[in-house]
């Protein structure tokens, strides 16, 4: 025992001086390259002394770092997410500043814009020795993994256990219940996913399909998109959201499913219909998500983001993650990185003359950069703090394909690089599963997929607001303006910078009876504030005679549903509630079209007339109605389909009442039937908890031990928070 203790104090002590070494190297060659930065008194000194100078002030950095560098980030918590991103780099040179001055005889100096470079690089530096000795040495890695992990076993009184994998196998008599670890790869389209697969950009994803997993595709609602799809899955009610945007008449404001506040309301709205907190109710952690899903554990949850003071936990995760300063500055650098590798392909598609292709600039580089480096990370991050304290559900989103696919498009060399770095997240997740206190099963799925296509403005010169007013023989602008695009990354970002999200004239249209016309990609919603309730076809008609036909004759338009009614192109109709009529009218969309269209028919919300645009089952294409080359939000193609992979320990998904028919014919694919909605998504991802820790306790119930049909053992049954305050950061 003593010899293990001794070679793992050996072993790190050798570390910290190779580190050291390395940085003091670096620190010398800094001196000797930049002009404004000295390590010898104004009388020179010897080689020895500048050595010695800089192996002081590397060491004095060091420590600054790992003492100082924690109180920092905590102090400053409550700074938007991504000025700290930016002020990562001015306080390292902060504490290199102080570290200098801490050198005998004041040898070292440096000017303050100096200072920040060579704080950058020393720091990036360290991490990168740091982690390539961390790589070669496994076991001290696998021990501190089990150090982690035993301190929560000793927490908990469980047992100490074996290795875990990523899904197969079952516990053993004296472990705790398996957890769930559910990852949402944000709009990956089932044969995307394949194909990636297939072509190698997956290997992670790849190697669980041929040992541990099975997939399936699943069906959407109408509305295919993260709101509609995620309040579903994790709260078991989408009821009422017809799309990612919709005026409401009653209130007089458009709700907007990345905004907080109708985040938090549709969130309200789904616990009253189900009396159920949701899906993460026990011991659960709510990762990057629009909704918390009923979780204690949240991290950039956009539903609480609205919050302020204590009640706003949706960013404790950031302290977790840049409490650390390599952590900091390596993300700051990737963030760079991203920014510059964002631009350059832009110019390129530009300069190539790409077909179809969106603006990319503004702001957009660097909501690319938060979404594909800093939410991700931090997202990651917090996971792999969830397993190591042994947490019985996670459900995390992971949102870099779904941006860079709207702008870049859903295949290309953009989007293969994104699911080739979130293939390296999974993995990274797998590993540090295998030194978790419990068993984690891990289940990959997506919110909806991505249909490609260029947009509606692009392809006919003018925006659908533009052809509405036009149909109503209102004036229209001479030059069409674009709208904006409703990504999930945009809203997470303004919520980490403390900005509300589309407010102003867009939340709450002024009085009069100009129609509100709103787009969900290729789903645009249109509302007419001055006549009350859901407006007839035959009101419509008579106050806009032109309207409909202009509308369901466009080439651009698939078709309309007016009130219980789905208009055609050449005057084609179908009544929904005459059998088969709208499931041929509907047919080319796709199995389940009607049914879909005639389940948002019923919505209270559904506005006066929703707009599906034109679909080619030829090409997938559709024609988004806000700038995004590759959409999702309504009928028509991939987006439509995403996909549900599932360890083989649990239970085929199958079966579900409201689920269709798949043939799950290919290699690693699943049997039976693929659910349909996401809401019958919700009922499996239930069912497998309960197959792996019982029934969970429904909204209004006293915590307390869950009971369970199954025979009572030591450490499952009783999912370990139940009844007891949990923290709010992931250590």
């Amino acid at each position: 025992m003593w010899r293990g203790r001794w070679r793992t104090t050996g072993s790190a002590l050798l570390r910290v001086i190779i580190v050291w070494a390395v940085s003091t190297l670096t620190m010398l060659a800094l001196a000797g390259i930049l002009p404004d930065f000295r390590l010898q008194s104004d009388d020179g000194d010897s080689i020895t002394q500048i050595a010695l100078t800089a192996a002081w002030g590397a060491g004095a950095f060091g420590l600054l770092s790992a003492v100082v560098w924690p109180v920092l980030v905590r102090a400053l918590l409550l700074v938007p997410a991504l000025v700290l991103g930016l002020l990562v780099f001015f306080l390292n040179g902060s504490l290199l500043l102080i570290a200098l001055s801490l050198i005998p005889a004041w040898r070292g100096e440096a000017a303050p814009e100096t200072a920040v470079v060579v704080a950058a690089v020393m720091s990036a530096v360290a991490s990168a020795t740091s982690t390539a000795l961390a790589v070669r040495d496994d076991e001290a890695y696998r021990r501190r993994l089990y150090r982690l992990a035993d301190r929560r076993r000793r927490r908990l009184g469980v047992p100490p256990s074996g290795s875990r994998g990523s899904g197969a196998g079952a516990s053993g008599a004296g472990d705790p219940a398996p957890g769930l670890v559910f990852l949402q790869l944000d709009g990956v389209g089932y044969e995307v996913l394949r194909g990636a697969c297939a072509g190698g950009l997956m290997p992670t994803v790849a190697g669980w399909l041929d040992r541990s997993h099975r997939i399936t595709p699943w069906r959407t609602d109408w509305s295919s998109q993260t709101g509609a799809s995620q309040l579903g899955i994790l709260h078991g009610s989408n009821f009422d959201v017809p799309a990612f945007r919709w005026y409401e008449k009653d209130t007089g404001e458009v709700m907007v499913c990345n905004r907080p506040t109708s985040a938090a309301e549709l969130q309200r709205r789904a616990v009253a219909r189900t009396g159920d907190g949701g899906l993460l109710t026990l011991d659960g952690a709510s990762r990057g998500n629009l909704f918390s899903g009923g979780a204690d554990q949240l991290a950039l949850v956009l539903s609480v983001s609205a919050r302020r003071g204590r009640a706003n936990r949706s960013r404790a995760g950031y302290f977790a993650y840049f409490s650390d300063p390599a952590n900091a500055v390596r993300t700051a650098v990737s963030f760079v990185a991203e920014v510059v590798r964002e631009i350059g392909q832009s110019l390129r598609a530009r300069i190539r003359g790409d077909r179809p292709r969106v603006s990319r600039g503004g702001l957009y580089p660097l909501i690319r950069a938060f979404a594909t480096v800093v939410e991700r990370d931090v997202v990651v991050a917090a996971v792999i703090g969830d397993m190591l304290a042994g947490r019985a559900a996670v459900y995390a989103d992971l949102v870099a394909y779904d941006e860079v696919a709207h702008h870049s498009g859903p295949r290309g060399r953009d989007t293969d690089r994104v699911l080739a770095r979130l293939d390296r997240s999974l993995g990274l997740i797998a590993r540090v599963a295998e030194h978790a206190p419990r068993e984690y099963r891990i289940v990959l799925l997506s919110d909806h997929g991505q249909s490609p296509g260029e947009t509606f403005l692009g392809r006919y010169g003018l925006t659908l607001k533009d052809l509405v007013r036009a149909g109503c023989g209102l004036p229209v602008s001479r030059r069409a303006g674009r709208t904006r695009s409703g990504a999930e990354a945009r809203a997470a970002v303004l919520a980490a910078l403390h900005r509300p999200v589309e407010e102003g004239e867009e939340a709450r249209p002024g009085p009069g009876s100009d129609p509100v016309v709103l787009a969900s990609g290729n789903l645009a919603l249109i509302s007419f504030p001055d006549v009350p309730g859901r407006a007839s076809r035959e009101r419509v008609e008579r106050a806009h005679p032109a309207l409909l036909a202009t509308l369901a004759n466009h080439p651009g338009v698939g078709f309309l549903l007016v009130d219980g009614v789905v208009l055609g192109p050449g005057g084609a109709v179908a009544r929904l509630d005459v059998p088969g009529e709208a499931e041929e009218l509907l047919s080319p969309f796709g199995p389940g079209a009607a049914e879909a269209v005639r389940r948002t028919d019923a919505f209270p919300h559904v506005a006066d007339i929703m707009v599906n645009s034109a679909y080619d089952p030829d090409t997938g294409a559709v024609h988004a109605f806000e700038e995004q080359i590759g959409s999702h939000g309504g009928l028509g193609g991939e987006q439509g389909h995403p996909f549900l992979m599932w360890p083989t320990v649990l239970s085929d998904p199958g079966g579900e009442p409201g689920t269709g028919t798949g043939t799950g014919t290919e290699t690693g694919a699943g049997a039976g039937a693929e659910p349909v909605g996401a809401e019958a998504v919700h009922r499996v991802l239930r069912r497998w908890l309960r197959e792996a820790d019982g029934p969970q306790v429904p909204l209004g119930l006293r915590p307390g031990p869950v009971q369970d049909p199954r025979p009572e053992r030591a450490g499952d049954g009783i999912l370990p928070s139940a009844g007891a305050p949990a923290r709010d950061e992931t250590r």
